[in-house]
């Protein structure tokens, strides 16, 4: 008999595609996992409305279960409530430095409208003293930052709530 922690346990074995070090449980998008009798039932959030990895996310838990378990798969995608990257996990958060890219600081990023910039620390040297380059990086999720110490440019995982 296949358990919901189970399912847990297999979906911790799925990547997101833009970000090949997350799972879909350290980028916190699995909502609410359910099994009953034969049948699987997953809900999911996406990070962002449009995100377009979104149907590959759902193809790639579909065919994790079904190599793991014989049961029916049926992966829900809601959008209330919206993600935050609060539901990144801290395992998550180490994995996208590692790799990285800075994951998000604890506060929204409001530095656009009020001219303020965020301190972000550099996630190759954990320098301080870095300057944005974009608002927007290699996706819509992130920004693009650049050390002045270290001289790395690197991603910034954008902080939403």
């Amino acid at each position: 008999m296949v358990t919901e922690k189970d399912i847990w346990g297999y979906l911790e074995d799925v990547f997101d595609p833009e970000v090949p070090v997350l799972t879909v449980v350290d980028l916190g998008i699995v909502q609410k996992v359910s099994v009953e009798n034969s049948r699987v039932h997953i809900t999911i959030t996406p990070t962002y409305s449009g995100c377009p990895a979104m149907q590959r996310i759902e193809d790639d838990i579909i065919e994790k279960l079904k190599e793991e378990c014989d049961l029916e798969v049926k992966v829900d995608l809601v959008l209330s409530p919206a993600w935050t990257t609060d539901w990144i996990s801290e395992e998550g958060k180490q994995k996208l430095r590692e790799y990285g890219i800075a994951p998000p600081e604890d506060e929204a990023d409001k530095s656009v409208l009020f001219a303020e910039q965020t301190i972000v620390p550099c996630p190759k040297c954990n320098c301080k003293d870095t300057k944005m380059i974009s608002q927007f990086g290699s996706t819509a999720c992130k920004a693009h930052y650049q050390c002045n110490v270290c001289l790395e440019p690197f991603d910034y995982f954008k902080c939403l709530r």
